[in-house]
């Protein structure tokens, strides 16, 4: 599989399925969550996400893409950091669900953010070494996987973590 980091907005991406970093409720939040929702079309998006009926830590789920370039969105619901515990399984299940989703889809080409590192605290370098790690290393028939970062300092952690070799490292 491809692997690519880029500074971006994922609402433009011109790929099969995007990747939004999701609350448990799938209500409309902040950051990505709001930007994905507001794109693709604040009522369309909200009500697909109603009828889902929440979404598990860890886990994902789909709605159209609506107004996108994408034709899914896949909403995954990563783990809050905490510092004291160890979390990393929550937050590889997170992409290694996404990558399950897309394959059920079809999807070849998939866009994800840098999911727990915004307002979940968790810290860049660690997400973006847990997250190229379980992309890596998961079976899937997807064959591009960009990871579109906003912030020129979350884009720094995931190049020094593929520049490191963390991506063929198991998460």
């Amino acid at each position: 599989m491809q692997l690519e980091c880029v500074r971006g907005d994922i609402t433009r991406e011109d790929v099969d399925a995007i990747v939004n970093a999701a609350n448990s409720f799938l209500r409309v939040g902040g950051g990505v969550d709001l930007a994905i929702h507001e794109r693709a079309g604040l009522d369309e998006t909200s009500e697909a996400c109603r009828l889902l009926g929440g979404c598990d830590v860890g886990d994902a789920k789909v709605t159209p893409g609506f107004n996108l370039p994408a034709k899914w969105v896949i909403h995954t619901v990563g783990p809050v950091y905490s510092g004291s515990e160890d979390r990393s399984e929550l937050l590889a299940s997170c992409y290694r669900e996404s990558l399950r989703v897309a394959d059920e889809l079809g999807a070849q080409t998939v866009a994800f953010p840098a999911v727990s590192a915004g307002v979940y605290g968790w810290p860049p370098a660690d997400a973006a070494r847990i997250a190229l790690a379980t992309v890596h290393n998961t079976p899937t028939r997807v064959r591009e996987a960009r990871f579109v970062l906003f912030s020129a300092e979350v884009l720094n952690a995931f190049r020094a973590a593929v520049d490191s070799g963390q991506s063929s490292s198991s998460s």
